[in-house]
């Protein structure tokens, strides 16, 4: 069991593996096998440090940014749940996992929608959650596992066909689809940036004063506003709490520092992606000729970085407003307070970013991060009951499909119990039945 959860918890090798499955169903000589399957899983730990060097900086900056500002309240934390989870289901999790991932290619490869969610880590959580609420309506050994797995498997291949209308504005084909689970706020925000903004107006043709040109790169920019965001914050802080976190170091450049390794880690993430991309998209094509027809790798969200990076940072600015205001709005709710946590509005703000520029333009994006960041928090908040009747007390999940799953199955529970879960069981064989009759299966266009 452990070794099934080490699989799914690691993107990186299940990435190598579908590239080394794809690359030898093309009967690739030896050498361009293991090159290419080495070079994927070499290019998603880049990725993966990158994006480790973002979460890092930003983990020190949320307690400060907490304190300067007064925030108290609820954390979403999904990893808090689900190491709660794993004791108490371990086994079932690790199942559901290799059976759902089962789900998943076998709607694949008899339905139109051809997405393969590679996001371990995200297919970890939602198991956790699958079967702490499914436990509550009475499943348990073989049955959990069975109707877990076919939600689970189901919303593998949902999530990111409801993303990709949106995704595809952004890569121009259907080589990659978003395999994170916040497509909720992604198709909001993108549909709120296509309705406000102009797609005409991109954040990537923001125009700058010639003394000001250094602005137009990406790496010189990111890192002078994330400065001005380390420096205001922890300036703001209560001095003590700043030095417990920087262990005695001078703040200004405790900051600075702070901000120039986040900036380090948004570069690497950005090459880690190129790498991965040019590797897993063409062996990818094996997949599709011999296994999944048209097979489509559902990837996590930083792949969509490099195609608009100042949206990226356009889109976690807008997300943090956003959440800031449905903060102050919360405690006039009767609501339980949920405090906007950096990591999750950087990363989903930063891909919903990127959608609603190509919807919307600079305006769009704006406003659709402010969307998306008051969703982001707002939603939490509605799950903390039923989390709370499961025995995780101030635990909520932080991510838009998470908490809309967990509601969704969680109140079907518990008005109808298992009846209620087999009722939303059959709801989505027959919505695939419908997708077979009425789509036609789309070409996978691969970029050369």
């Amino acid at each position: 069991m452990q070794f099934i959860v080490s699989l799914f918890n690691q993107p990186s090798i299940m990435a190598g593996l579908m590239a080394l499955i794809g690359l030898i169903a093309l009967k690739k000589p030896i050498q361009q096998i293991i090159s290419g399957t080495l070079k994927t899983i070499i290019g998603f730990i880049i990725l993966q440090v990158g994006a480790t060097a973002i979460a890092n900086t930003l983990g020190v900056l949320g307690p400060i940014f907490q304190e300067a500002f007064h925030m108290q309240g609820v954390i979403p934390t999904n990893e808090a749940v689900i190491g709660l989870a794993q004791k108490m289901f371990g086994s079932e999790m690790a199942l559901m996992m290799l059976f759902g991932f089962l789900v998943n290619l076998i709607i694949a490869r008899f339905t139109p929608l051809k997405y393969v969610f590679l996001t371990g880590h995200h297919i970890l959580f939602m198991s956790g959650l699958l079967a702490a609420v499914l436990s509550t309506a009475g499943f348990k050994g073989v049955e959990l596992i069975v109707v877990g797995s076919l939600i689970l498997g189901s919303t593998m291949v949902l999530t990111p066909a409801l993303v990709q209308p949106y995704y595809r504005k952004v890569t121009g084909n259907d080589s990659v689809a978003m395999g994170h689970y916040n497509a909720l706020t992604y198709v909001i925000s993108a549909y709120i940036g296509k309705i406000t903004g102009n797609k005409e107006h991109s954040t990537e043709d923001i125009k700058v004063p010639q003394g000001l040109s250094f602005f137009r790169d990406n790496t010189l920019s990111t890192a002078i506003v994330m400065a001005i965001i380390f420096l205001i914050t922890m300036y703001s802080a209560n001095r003590s709490v700043v030095l417990k976190a920087s262990g005695g170091s001078d703040v200004f450049i405790f900051a600075i520092t702070q901000a120039l390794t986040f900036t380090a880690g948004f570069v690497v993430v950005l090459q880690g992606v190129r790498m991965m991309l040019a590797e897993i998209v063409p062996a990818f094509k094996g997949i599709a000729e011999k296994i999944v027809p048209d097979a489509i790798p559902a990837l996590d969200c930083p792949v969509i970085f490099p195609f608009a990076p100042n949206a990226v940072i356009i889109g976690f600015l807008s997300s943090l407003v956003g959440g800031i205001i449905m903060f102050l709005i919360l405690p006039h709710t009767g609501l339980a307070v949920i405090i906007p946590g950096l990591i999750p509005l950087f990363f989903v703000g930063a891909a919903a970013g990127v959608l609603t520029n190509a919807t919307g333009g600079l305006r769009g994006t704006i406003i659709g991060g402010i969307i998306n960041g008051a969703i982001l928090t707002l939603l939490p908040a509605l799950l903390l009951p039923v989390m709370g009747q499961l025995g995780f007390a101030n635990s909520t999940f932080g991510d838009a499909d998470f908490v809309f799953t967990g509601i969704v199955v969680g109140y079907l529970a518990k008005l109808f119990t298992k009846t209620g879960i087999y009722a939303l069981v059959a709801i989505l064989i027959l919505i695939f039945i419908i997708v077979s009759i009425v789509m036609k299966p789309k070409k996978l266009e691969v970029t050369k």
